[in-house]
């Protein structure tokens, strides 16, 4: 049986990585690489498959011991387990590490909402209010919509 222990080691772990892929996905926003974002999207569902998946474990090694799947539950675990150090360990070092990735996880979000209404200005910007795409004509100057004739002179 897997023991709490060893479920919060490898929530570290699994947390450590998904932080990194956080970070690597902030980066690639920033940088406006949209090309590397697909293959990250599914790293990130992995990880985030796999940090479900312990958490269920997590729950249900708690759960035989009567606790909830908590903090609390976690700490009432630990009273009734005094000599579990290491775990006690990771449990500490789990708690920061899952803020870290819960505010990066919202500043890539704010991220993607500033380049969403960006694109939505910039498309605003070329299409014009009234979402017919605006042209200019031979002497420089906008002319609405495609009712003229293409011009063969240039």
């Amino acid at each position: 049986m897997t023991t709490l222990r060893q479920l919060l080691e490898e929530e570290v772990a699994v947390v450590r990585t998904f932080v990194g892929l956080l970070e690597r996905e902030q980066r690639l926003l920033i940088e406006g690489d949209v090309d590397g974002l697909p293959a990250l999207l599914q790293e990130k569902n992995e990880v985030a498959t796999r940090l479900a998946a312990i958490a269920e474990q997590r729950r249900v090694v708690l759960a035989a011991d009567g606790l909830s799947a908590n903090r609390a539950g976690v700490a009432a675990w630990f009273a009734a387990h005094p000599g579990e150090n290491d775990a006690r360990t990771a449990w500490a070092e789990l708690l920061p590490l899952a803020t870290r990735a819960q505010e990066l996880n919202r500043l890539n979000g704010e991220v993607i909402q500033l380049r969403l209404q960006s694109n939505a200005q910039a498309i605003e910007a070329l299409v014009g209010s009234s979402g017919a795409l605006g042209l200019y004509g031979p002497d420089g100057q906008s002319r609405p919509g495609g009712g003229g004739r293409i011009s063969d002179s240039a």
